[in-house]
């Protein structure tokens, strides 16, 4: 068999209707769309036409605001979740990816200071907030950024 010898499975393709070919064809007279009305003299509504009544979608209040392209997205680690790392250890976005902290070292990571560290850590980020640099060096910990 070759490729120009294929074609359609029996009984896939059927020939469109051809209505308004007169009474005999059986499709004859008002072409299958009944009597009279808006759907026998038009194509009929548009997408959320309601009959005159105020569409749904106008009588929704109007979405506010915007969405920032710009926007830069982090991996957010909190100071607390940095007790999983020893006593003096230099804590680096690849040994946070390690200890599963972040998913990805694509995006640039970001310490928020919820909860507490009890030891004394050098932190490498890209950015940390007032509160993590202050309680990562109360721990007497050095912050780097990156």
């Amino acid at each position: 068999m070759q490729l120009n010898e294929l074609g359609p499975t029996i009984g896939s393709k059927r020939d469109s209707k051809r209505v308004g070919r007169g009474d005999g064809s059986g499709r004859g007279t008002f072409s299958g769309r009944g009597s009279k009305g808006q759907k026998a003299h038009h194509k009929g509504v548009r997408l959320g036409f309601e009959g005159g009544q105020l569409p749904l979608i106008k009588r929704l209040p109007r979405k506010r605001g915007f969405t920032n392209i710009f926007r830069t997205e982090f991996n957010v680690v909190n100071v607390g979740a940095l007790n999983v790392f020893p006593d003096g250890a230099e804590v680096t976005p690849e040994e946070m990816r390690g200890a599963g902290l972040i998913r990805s070292l694509s995006k640039p990571t970001k310490i928020l200071g919820r909860g507490d560290v009890d030891r004394s850590l050098t932190v490498q980020a890209e950015r940390f907030s007032a509160a993590a640099e202050q309680k990562i060096k109360a721990a007497k910990g050095t912050v780097r950024k990156a």
